[in-house]
């Protein structure tokens, strides 16, 4: 966190736009608080991705809260390659004397790669030293614009209950945090009060009833896994729940809406 901060800020010079990818279920939550460094220094695009994941009029919704608070945002499935119109906003603002700079900065997991992929192409080659920009950075040359890839991995929030929940949607390594049974406990209690279980009904047919313990018995129960003696494996059906969860299989999920307050302190 530490050196991507410091990369970023000898960055903060010699670029034109900072694009930052957030996962468009949790747009507040996988932000970078890092990005304050450049507030009325650089215009900030915001992609929101993973757009087929959430719910589109919420994703929609953060657009245009996203749009007054000056930044330029856009909801995305990037699997689908559809970044023509973000391509046409960026290059518009080319200056007529040298390529355009961007630097592509988010956590991980959120697309960012994909992203960088498809906006210089796959067989992309990176390109040698910029002057007056600082060393240690990959750029990459694209039609009319050099772009940095992320100067280190930006860390959201220090929260230890933020990152959690950045661990359900994928973009935080749960079993650094905790075990699997442990978190998706923690998990569907969140579901249940965020009132979002219907996708995992209708996919699976379980109930949100009982207890949290009882609730992972019975989705263990549902996909079969069973220890010797019939004993329920809740270490692994927790895992599978949890990645289920971070993958869309239970339906379109926006978990948190413009102004509302922090999803972490729900846990």
């Amino acid at each position: 966190m530490a050196k991507g901060k410091r990369q970023l800020e000898a960055l903060a010079n010699t670029i034109d736009f900072i694009i930052e990818v957030r996962d468009a279920r949790a747009p507040n939550l996988s932000s970078s608080p890092l990005l304050d460094i450049f507030e009325n220094r650089i215009q900030i695009i915001v992609v929101l991705s993973k757009a087929d994941l959430s719910e589109k009029n919420v994703s929609n919704e953060w657009v245009r809260f996203l749009n007054k608070q000056g930044m330029m945002a856009q909801s995305l499935d990037l699997r689908k390659g559809n970044v023509s119109k973000l391509k046409k906003d960026i290059t518009r603002k080319k200056p007529y004397y040298r390529d355009l700079r961007l630097a592509v900065v988010g956590i991980p997991n959120v697309g960012k790669s994909i992203l960088i992929n498809q906006l210089v192409g796959r067989k992309a080659a990176l390109v040698g030293g910029v002057p007056g920009v600082t060393k240690g950075v990959s750029w990459f040359r694209g039609q009319g614009f050099l772009l940095a890839d992320s100067p280190g991995i930006l860390d959201p929030h220090s929260d230890k209950r933020a990152h959690r929940i950045l661990s359900w949607i994928g973009s935080s390594k749960g079993q650094v945090i905790g075990s699997y049974e442990e978190h998706a406990k923690e998990c569907i209690s969140f579901m249940i009060k965020k009132d979002i279980w219907s996708g995992l009904e209708k996919t699976w047919g379980i109930k949100p009833e009982g207890t949290t313990s009882d609730i992972l018995k019975n989705i263990g129960n549902r996909l079969g896994k069973l220890l010797p003696g019939g004993v329920i494996d809740l270490e692994t059906s927790g895992k599978i729940f949890l990645e289920a969860f971070a993958t869309g299989k239970f339906g379109c999920m926006s978990l948190e809406k413009p102004n509302e307050p922090p999803l972490w302190e729900l846990l």
